[in-house]
């Protein structure tokens, strides 16, 4: 067996992989790698949520689009984190962005959610996610209306409704 003959253009592949490797594994890690004031084992998360919840909040999944039932929610009333309780977006922020997501031009307050960087589609997104538990909520676009310009792009599975 004749082994492939090493060019320049091989080895540069292979030294820009064995780079990315790292950092891919460590893409959308950055908001779990935090503290947070609520802080529950592996198993205490999976006591507390559903099986789809964990799926979103604990390891950042996605829902399908058009399924949550909270993408058609129209009373008046908050979102909050499933997780810890945290009241995340009004119903006066929420639109409909025909995405297939609820939508929100902005959190209910500076403080209910943060951001981090997340790669894990190849390219840099902001990630959305509870400021109080760390949970994956969904992404920030910069597709919104006025007056931010923002779309959150929010996962229904990562969102429980109190109407007002």
């Amino acid at each position: 067996m004749r082994l492939p003959e090493l060019t320049r253009r091989r080895l540069l592949a292979a030294t820009g992989m064995a780079a990315a490797v790292p950092w891919l594994a460590s893409c959308g890690a950055e908001a779990q790698a935090k503290s947070f004031p609520v802080s529950k084992s592996e198993a205490e998360w999976r006591r507390a949520l559903t099986r789809d919840q964990y799926y979103v909040l604990r390891e950042a999944g996605t829902e399908r689009a058009f399924t949550s039932p909270l993408n058609k929610e129209k009373r008046k009333g908050t979102f909050a984190c499933p997780g810890c309780g945290q009241a995340l977006y009004s119903s006066a922020h929420k639109y409909d962005s025909g995405t297939g997501w609820p939508s929100f031009w902005q959190a209910i307050n500076a403080k209910a959610v943060g951001t981090s960087t997340d790669y894990k589609i190849g390219y840099p997104r902001t990630e959305v996610h509870c400021a109080r538990c760390g949970g994956h909520l969904g992404h920030i676009f910069g597709d919104g209306p006025r007056p931010t310009g923002k779309r959150h792009c929010i996962n229904g599975l990562a969102l429980t409704f109190e109407p007002a």
